[in-house]
């Protein structure tokens, strides 16, 4: 049987979820503070609405995603794995390093499977990307950066950075399996005092550099992670079509008596399979549920993320 799972959250992202796992057969309640809105997204799917104040402690609910404001997180999933529920959290997993920390302690201590939303580890583009990675195919990986551009959302909590670098962040360090050991940002923030721009640069222990730039006041829309190796280079552009998200470079760069020569060569498309991130990410969170495992965007990785995103941030109090 699959886990009865309940969202708490009825905002935006968390009726996307509401609807994914509803379309799997897993949804078994809803809840939000406003429950009016819980109210009607539970008779839309035939579900029922359960108080936040109750959630917690029923018994026919196995697990609970949460998307609610960052600031709620922390609490709200320390409280669920206490009380015997496995837990999906939104990004970011909290505003603190303590609190991330303290999150996955108690879902340690409590035996509780806790998976955070990076949603673009799922994405089937990434993970040929990360196939071609592992299987040698670009070489040494000496290079990757990151351009997440576009107009909105405005939070009152999250700047660009806190609010659109961790589905990057988290690639980085899937692709990098460790963490930097320098990290330098920059921000500029235009609407108030939390930054609109920023750019995340950081070293790796092994000599690989990465940069991240984010942005909420762009004219256009980017959606693009570059990993560059010692044998080819690689896009992620999720703004393309399928057939084009993912391509490989093959160029060629060489000395000739002396001075540097290259080959610039068109792009090779990879086949890449179509499929939507959140339903591959909540069926992984199905699985692990059921199996046990390990997830693949673990609380652990989630402290590593709010790791660079604290030592990233600028103040412009």
């Amino acid at each position: 049987m699959k886990p009865r799972i309940a969202v708490l959250g009825c905002g935006y992202w968390g009726s996307n979820h509401i609807r994914t796992l509803a379309s799997l057969g897993a949804l078994q309640a809803v809840s939000d503070q406003n429950m009016a809105r819980a109210e009607g997204f539970a008779s839309d799917q035939d579900v029922e609405a359960i108080a936040p104040a109750e959630l917690f402690t029923r018994k026919d609910i196995d697990a609970i995603v949460m998307a609610l404001p960052p600031q709620f997180h922390a609490e709200s999933a320390i409280l669920a794995v206490e009380n015997g529920k496995d837990v999906l959290v939104e990004k970011p997993i909290a505003l603190t390093v303590a609190d991330a920390e303290r999150t996955v302690a108690a879902a340690h201590a409590a035996g509780r499977i806790l998976m955070v939303g990076h949603v673009l580890r799922f994405h089937p583009a990434f993970e040929k990307l990360k196939a071609l990675i592992d299987s040698g195919e670009l070489g040494e990986v000496r290079y990757i950066h990151s351009h997440r551009l576009g107009l909105g959302k405005f939070h009152t909590e999250n700047d660009a950075l806190w609010d659109l670098a961790p589905h990057d962040l988290s690639m980085i360090l899937a692709i990098t399996g460790q963490a930097p050991i320098e990290i330098r940002g920059e921000g500029a923030a235009l609407l108030d005092h939390l930054s609109d721009f920023a750019h995340l640069h950081m070293r790796f222990p092994n000599g690989l550099r990465s940069h991240l730039f984010t942005s909420r006041l762009n004219p256009y829309r980017e959606r693009r992670l570059t990993v560059v190796g010692n044998k080819a280079m690689a896009v992620f552009d999720d703004v393309e079509p399928w057939e084009r998200k993912l391509a490989v470079y093959r160029h060629a760069v060489w000395q000739d008596s002396g001075h540097w020569a290259f080959t610039h060569n068109e792009p090779a498309y990879v086949p890449v399979e179509q499929g939507m991130p959140l339903t591959r990410e909540l069926e992984h969170f199905i699985h692990c549920i059921r199996t046990r495992e390990a997830p693949r965007t673990s609380g652990e990785e989630a402290v590593e993320v709010l790791k660079i995103l604290t030592a990233g941030t600028v103040s412009h109090d």
